[in-house]
């Protein structure tokens, strides 16, 4: 993505998350969410635990686990939240990615 276009999006989602409008951001790197909070790779390193040059490769993966994900997006101050989206169907937030039997997640639950 060329410099350009990279502000363009931030300056747009920075715009949308101002108006409190969550659903006009449909898209964004991982990179674009930590140029929204104005964090540099080494700020971010800091906060995650890890080296500048794991947020680095992060931030380059195109397939990765949900949990790096999540960290990344906590380390942030934001939550990661996951849908599924079907053909002629509400979309549905999935929940309880977790381990259940060590989280709240079992008693919150609807029945199977």
């Amino acid at each position: 993505m060329s410099k350009k276009r990279d502000n363009t999006a931030i300056a747009k989602a920075s715009e949308n998350s101002a108006k409190g409008d969550v659903f006009a951001m449909q898209r964004a790197t991982l990179k674009q969410l930590r140029k929204m909070v104005k964090l540099t790779q080494a700020d971010l390193s800091e906060t995650m635990g890890v080296g500048q040059d794991t947020v680095s490769r992060l931030e380059k993966r195109h397939d990765m686990l949900l949990s790096s994900i999540s960290h990344y997006v906590e380390s942030l101050g934001g939550k990661l939240e996951l849908t599924a989206i079907f053909p002629g169907r509400s979309a549905i937030f999935i929940d309880c990615l977790e381990d259940e039997s060590t989280s709240s997640c079992k008693k919150n639950r609807p029945p199977d």
